[in-house]
């Protein structure tokens, strides 16, 4: 039979994917965001509804609580807006869940971040546990994942929490560090950069969508949380300088941007609980995705 599915923060880079996989797989998508998609990331199939989800009368005017899966993607981006940013993160999640908690949905999956490990030493595990964080972003998406695994502890809610690492793909918004050196090198401008020496870890996006999907189907990975990452890191000047060979083009200017202050200079995830659990790793080779990358923004 069909399954359907409701992704919060379905017009987002993440969401506009996991919607298309949902489709291919004839599953029923809905959509809630607060904005409509833009041109080239709306899907015909999907069917999008406009909520705030810091708000649950909203919530409980815009859907029924007949979903079978439920994935929250959803939240402020501009985390300079701290009022906003923790509402939408933290108060929004806190309403999805309720508002599912006594609804037959089989798996309710949090997209949480790595940034909730605070100053955690890398290669971050899931055994390791902080209680703050550095950032309103890293607090909000922190107090989700706690107030979710209490949930799970006492309602026996079928949660599973994905922390990401840096993902990267077609149709991802151009200010973050792939797509605006792609850009850049694309122009054979000239631009600035810091000195490139963090080491992050990449993972493209087919492979962030085969962990959502397999997380969503895997009924043991309720009350986890998981991380979801390469497990490869790489210093981004690294990653800068082979974009800009791929394209033999671009001009890098090194040392040009100044660290923030609580700049982690090493950011990678342990992935063995993703392979045991969920049977999941990254497939794609980061010139592979590159180059997949490059050629959607070449268009």
């Amino acid at each position: 039979m069909s399954k359907s599915i409701l992704i919060a923060g379905g017009t987002g880079f993440i969401g506009f994917h996991l919607a298309k996989k949902c489709l291919s797989l004839n599953w029923s998508v809905t959509s809630l965001s607060t904005n409509k998609p833009k041109k080239n990331r709306k899907l015909k199939k999907v069917n999008y509804k406009i909520c705030d989800v810091s708000n649950y009368n909203q919530i409980n005017k815009k859907i029924k609580p007949d979903y079978d899966y439920v994935v929250n993607l959803a939240g402020y981006v501009d985390h300079t807006n701290k009022p906003k940013t923790m509402k939408s993160h933290y108060i929004g999640c806190k309403n999805l869940s309720n508002f599912f908690l006594n609804s037959k949905i089989k798996k309710f999956v949090q997209i949480g971040s790595c940034i909730e490990y605070g100053k955690i030493e890398s290669p971050q595990k899931e055994i390791k546990q902080n209680k703050k964080t550095f950032s309103i972003y890293g607090k909000a998406k922190l107090l989700s994942t706690i107030f979710l695994q209490n949930f799970y502890k006492k309602y026996n809610f079928p949660v599973t929490i994905l922390r990401l690492y840096l993902v990267y793909g077609p149709f991802q918004d151009t200010n973050r560090v792939i797509p605006v050196t792609i850009i850049n090198a694309l122009k054979n401008k000239s631009f600035n950069c810091s000195n490139g020496q963090q080491l992050r870890d990449f993972t493209y996006i087919d492979d962030i969508i085969s962990a959502i999907i397999k997380t969503l189907k895997n009924l043991k990975s309720s009350g986890e949380i998981i991380n979801i990452g390469s497990g490869k890191p790489i210093a981004i000047k690294k990653v800068i300088i082979k974009i800009c060979r791929l394209l033999n083009s671009g001009k890098p200017l090194f040392g040009k941007i100044d660290l923030r202050k609580d700049e982690m200079m090493k950011l990678y995830p342990n992935i063995n609980k993703a392979k045991k659990i969920l049977r999941w790793n990254s497939r794609t080779p980061l010139e592979v995705g590159l180059r997949k990358t490059i050629k959607f923004f070449s268009k």
